[in-house]
């Protein structure tokens, strides 16, 4: 069943393709390769247009020096002037020497093309922080000037994903024309709302922070593409730490990372002071993170990611602040129910842990389908929100006992097979298999007895016969992959069995006068001989195994298991006795060639270990330590029980 809850146009996409359609810069003004039809006047202009364009300096000074007329004419048939096209060309210098000659800049700076775009507009898409410094420089009121669909020059640099031109004109663009409580101008909220959303898509929280404890009708006002800064938020699961993967070293690092709030936004000389700090050293960890920050990127990086997220989660809770005030029809105008479901699907557990805090009611919003939070969790696979469910106390048996519109409980959607880019997270079809038979048994622990047997209206089915049905494709996936991996180790078992049976009747004479060599020989043959044979009947038992739903569960990991484990043992010992029975040929003649051998030994041992560890050990957890749902002890031991029977 389709549960999508996205936009219908996509997220920022209308308001990109709507400045770069018939009309706009990209359509008309920065295809040279297309030729212009000039005006039969201005034909001898031409010269400069080509000068500009390729970026000769000199040439466009002389012909400015003679031509003094030439810096206000039109070069284009859609009224290009030469301040346009030297900001499309991207030439510094030549945008400079331009602007220096230009003697009456409010009049002449603030001229538009025909398509609505001043040069600082045309700066805004392209992104160079120079040149739009230049133009500011020589008319501060060009960042007012909206462009044809009346978007101002710093929220044409946020769609663009400019970051370092959106903190540059941030800094020099007068709060007014942003402000959504202006009821005479409602394009100034539109600008303002525009700018939240594209700052907390493009990580700019910081800004978006600032505009939203200065204007708190920016969180839920609509901007140009209908959006919201509370949507915009649930759309970005990178501003919050579910979101983020991180390394062993970097989860270190992020830990030891302790970031507050020290002033707030409003003060400050000007407005664009909306930063955070890094609190006073509590420890030396700490203390030496900070120098190592300035050396290391890696570091510094990490250090960003914090405070970025610190950043979101405060924009967060200034939504939050503003919900319980809404009433049903604000709800629905900010988009929280949209929002809300959003998140769910994007699993950004903070941002429905918070909402939920400051308005709890929030458990029972449903979709169209009729679907709560944490069916819809159940449907994307999201454990953590899902895991929220065991804090709803008395509510659980309620929100978990209900049904959608065509009569789906909470363990039909458990049966339904996940998203494809979930079930990619886990390596290999059988863990895939695995992870969808844990996510069902929980479920069908949390629902009545009687929507166990339940029939749902649209496939006529029980959610066992569900789960067998949408999973054919992934259990017979799951079998070859369990097959494939067992005949390759199977073929590498039987030739260790083999090599180790026959050296333990051919010892060579060189052992004579060795006693304790010969017998860590003997030892490590018969562990090789007896490890790997046990590997050997491991395997075949998985390639004789009836592949049932719950095989995946316990059974065939389980086999998997023993049979790489003792596989791994046997190839050990194997290189162990190998290497003794060289150093006894050798017999002592020079300690550097022993040592040599025994470095050799450890490569294909490594190697193996590099290779195939990762997996056992993520078979091992899944299958033994199934940490998939964050539930209180007592309910953990419950669900092993229900697992044994």
């Amino acid at each position: 069943m389709d549960t999508e809850k996205g936009y219908p146009r996509g997220f920022r996409a209308d308001t990109i393709r709507s400045e770069t359609g018939r009309g706009s810069f990209r359509s008309d003004s920065m295809q040279f390769d297309e030729p212009h039809e000039l005006p039969q006047e201005n034909s001898t202009n031409l010269v400069l247009f080509k000068n500009i364009d390729s970026g000769n300096l000199e040439a466009t000074k002389e012909f400015l020096d003679r031509n003094p007329e030439a810096l206000t004419a039109s070069l284009t048939s859609n009224g290009d002037r030469p301040i346009h096209k030297a900001v499309l060309s991207g030439h510094i210098k030549i945008v400079e020497e331009i602007v220096k000659r230009i003697h009456n800049p409010v009049q002449e700076l603030v001229i538009k093309n025909d398509d609505g775009y001043t040069a600082l507009a045309y700066a805004a898409t392209g992104g160079i922080v120079r040149i739009a410094e230049c133009l500011v420089n020589k008319c501060p009121c060009l960042v007012s000037v909206r462009n044809a669909k009346e978007h101002i020059p710093i929220v044409l640099a946020s769609l663009y994903g400019h970051k370092d031109l959106v903190r540059y004109l941030y800094s020099r663009t007068l709060l007014s024309d942003l402000d959504p409580c202006d009821e005479s101008d409602e394009h100034k909220g539109k600008n303002g709302a525009m700018l939240v959303t594209n700052c907390i898509v493009d990580g700019l929280y910081g800004i978006a922070l600032d505009l939203i404890q200065r204007y708190p009708k920016l969180a839920y006002t609509r901007d140009s593409d209908n959006d919201t800064a509370i949507i915009a938020l649930a759309q970005t699961p990178c501003a919050f730490p579910s979101g983020t993967h991180l390394t062993f070293w970097q989860r270190w690092v992020y830990s030891c990372i302790h970031i507050e709030k020290i002033i707030n936004p409003h003060d400050g000389l000007n407005h664009h002071h909306h930063q955070y700090m890094k609190s006073q050293d509590h420890n030396w960890i700490q203390k030496l993170l900070k120098y190592l920050r300035f050396f290391f990127p890696h570091i510094r990086k990490v250090y960003k990611l914090k405070l970025g997220h610190a950043q979101a989660k405060e924009i967060l809770n200034c939504i939050c602040q503003e919900i319980p005030n809404f009433d049903a029809t604000q709800q629905k105008n900010a988009g929280l129910n949209q929002a809300l479901f959003k998140a769910v699907e994007n699993g950004i557990v903070e941002y429905i842990e918070e909402v939920m805090k400051h308005y709890p009611d929030i458990v029972w919003f449903k979709d169209n389908y009729g679907l709560n939070l944490f069916f819809y969790a159940v449907s994307h696979r999201q454990e953590k929100i899902f895991s929220l469910i065991y804090k709803m106390g008395a509510k659980k048996n309620i929100l978990a006992t209900a049904w959608d519109k065509l009569h789906n409980n909470m363990l039909h959607h458990a049966a339904y097979k996940a998203p494809v880019s979930r079930l990619n997270l886990i390596p290999g079809a059988a863990l895939q298999m695995q992870r969808e038979l844990q996510w069902f048994k929980e479920v069908e622990r949390l629902v009545q007895p009687k929507h166990r047997k339940m029939v749902n209206l649209k496939q006529k089915k029980t959610p066992q016969a569900l789960f067998k049905d949408q999973h054919k494709d992934l259990v017979d996936q799951g079998e070859k992959w369990m097959k494939d991996t067992a005949t390759s180790c199977t073929v590498v078992a039987a030739l260790i069995t083999t090599m180790m049976f026959s050296s333990a009747f051919t010892v060579p004479n060189s052992y004579d006068g060795h006693g304790k060599l010969f017998m860590t020989f003997l030892i490590s043959d018969a562990i090789s001989l007896f490890t790997s044979c046990m590997s050997l009947l491991m395997f075949l038992g998985i390639l004789k195994s009836r592949y049932r739903e719950e095989d995946f569960l316990r059974s065939l990991p389980t086999k998997l298991i023993v049979g790489l484990a003792t596989l791994f043992l046997s190839m050990t010992t194997m290189m162990v006795s190998f290497v003794v029975t060289l150093m006894t040929l050798v017999k002592g003649r020079t300690p550097l060639v022993s040592a040599q051998f025994m470095v050799l030994a450890v490569v294909p041992i490594g190697m193996f270990g590099v290779l195939q560890f990762p997996v056992l050990l993520e078979i091992f957890c899944s299958t033994y330590f199934p940490r998939v749902f964050d539930k209180p002890r007592e309910s953990q031991r419950m669900s092993k029980r229900c697992w044994r029977k």
